[in-house]
């Protein structure tokens, strides 16, 4: 059996994009599972749009998310790792110019000197007859003193790749199964070197792709129809076809094309929010494949031991926010706490340097949050608005949030000064999440009140928020004396604003 060998090719002309994350894990997955080779690859001929900094957020990233390639291009003081190099396109250049001679020998290609004027001319033809755009064939047969002509008057030609007509290319697809695509489809002969002899992207990716003895190109359905193209291009190149794979496309929660306008697309945004590599790895793989079982969370080796492209789904994927924010609060849970407590300094150090606490916790001080917060966390970044009261020197709550919505301000000002009367009863030597919670419940009885709005009167005082971890334990975290200093300036503030509207 050959072995496997597939690829990503990202072209570093933006940040690294969901759709190109999760085609680069179903690769990994698949060369992975069989012992195959999975490669890195680089087109980097669009010069004007690619960037240095796209190229090393699209490496981060796919390292973040743990994918590791076999072959590729050397990253800074790492060197270039495979035998069927170089892996960027830019150092690969003279190999397309001899590709494209070789077809241009062969008459498998040849050059075409139509103007862009002439050309739109013909479009706009075939617009107002109705017919579909495609290459006229103007200059497929033209004869050695037509070209010297052409070139007595300082045309530059591009070099066109010819697609036969009436051919049904025909294709068994892993995921989409059996598919046939006429070649009449395919808008006429294919334009594969420009006039300034750099190559297209088809050209490249099928020169690239029999050079480096890729076995299965298995890349988004948005490529579909560029395959027929790429499939007669290794025809001519006397070139082994390798299998394709289209994954399902990744859509919008209302189903639409996923776009950055409507859906976060860039990978480093969701690392940046605390979305952890465990769980994004984890929905990415759900995303058009399915394990075949109830069973949602999965580590890496385990996605690779099951992985199977016969199980991708032809159908679109929908991103789902909050299922991700659940598989990601599914992974917390699961880390330890010291590796917790690590993940999150980042992101207390962002909160001081936002001034939003007053001073960084010490681990120890996080160690004690954790049984509180590691079940809460929806993302790493949420931290700071569960936790962050209780690292400032005073909060200034909002005295509006304080009233309860069933309750006045006269009550509310009665409840408060019961509950610190209360709470100041318990002591420091008792401040434990049961004594005050036993204590509170019972002056709760005694007058008649609903918990919650004695509760949250309590909570927003003690902390400026109406959601935090459960309210005892906060309490407890606080400490004795900063929870009565609290509650004294909430009381003092709903006083405050109702002498001020009176």
């Amino acid at each position: 059996m050959t072995e496997v060998r597939v690829r990503i090719a990202p072209s570093p002309t933006g940040p690294l994009h969901l759709g190109t994350a999760r085609t680069a894990l179903f690769n990994y997955l698949f060369a992975r599972h069989l012992g195959g080779t999975f490669i890195f690859r680089l087109e980097d001929t669009d010069q004007a749009r690619s960037s240095e900094a796209y190229e090393l957020d699209i490496l981060n990233g796919l390292h973040w998310l743990g994918i590791r390639w076999d072959e590729g291009p050397g990253i800074g003081d790492e060197p270039e790792r495979g035998s069927y190099g170089p892996y960027r396109q830019m150092q690969r250049l003279e190999r397309y110019t001899e590709a494209a001679t070789r077809l241009l020998a062969e008459d498998k290609a040849y050059y075409c000197y139509c103007s862009p004027e002439e050309l739109d001319a013909e479009r706009k033809r075939q617009e107002a007859a109705r017919l579909p755009a495609r290459y006229n064939g103007r200059c497929a047969q033209l004869t050695q003193a037509d070209r010297a002509a052409f070139e007595v008057s300082g045309r530059a030609p591009v070099v066109r790749f010819r697609i036969p007509e009436h051919r049904t290319i025909a294709f068994d697809d892993i995921v989409r199964g059996h598919v046939e695509i006429d070649t009449d489809a395919l808008g006429g002969d294919l334009v594969i070197v420009r006039s300034d002899g750099s190559p297209l992207y088809h050209f490249t990716v099928a020169v690239d792709d029999a050079a480096m003895a890729i076995t299965h190109v298995i890349r988004g359905e948005d490529h579909l129809s560029n395959t027929p193209k790429h499939i007669l291009l290794f025809e001519a190149m006397g070139s082994a076809v390798p299998r394709f794979a289209h994954l399902p496309l990744i859509l919008n929660p209302d189903r639409t094309k996923m776009s950055k306008r409507k859906t976060q697309t860039a990978v480093a945004a969701y690392r940046e929010e605390g979305f952890i590599p465990e769980a994004f790895v984890n929905y990415l793989a759900l995303l058009g494949w399915s394990t075949g079982t109830e069973e949602e969370v999965l580590p890496l080796a385990e996605l690779v031991e099951r992985f199977e492209l016969s199980n991708v789904n032809k159908a679109g994927a929908v991103f789902d926010r909050e299922r991700l924010e659940w598989l990601n609060g599914q992974w917390i849970r699961r880390l330890s706490p010291e590796d917790l407590i690590d993940r999150l300094r980042p992101y207390m150090e962002a909160e001081l340097a936002a001034g939003r606490i007053d001073w960084l916790p010490t681990d120890g001080e996080m160690r004690a949050l954790l049984p509180v917060v590691q079940e809460r966390l929806p993302n790493l970044s949420a931290v700071g608005e569960l936790i962050g009261f209780l690292f400032v020197t005073d909060v200034d709550p909002d005295p509006d949030l304080i009233v309860p919505k069933r309750w006045d301000v006269a009550t509310t000002l009665a409840g408060l000064a019961a509950a610190r009367r209360i709470v100041a009863q318990v002591g420091e030597v008792s401040w434990e999440a049961e004594e005050i919670e036993s204590a509170l419940r019972q002056l709760v009885e005694e007058r008649g009140w609903k918990a919650g709005d004695l509760f949250m009167a309590i909570r927003v005082a003690v902390t400026g928020r109406t959601a935090t971890p459960p309210l005892f334990d906060t309490m407890v975290a606080l400490g004795y004396e900063r929870t009565l200093a609290r509650l004294d300036r909430g009381i003092d503030r709903v006083a405050a604003h109702a002498a001020d509207h009176n």
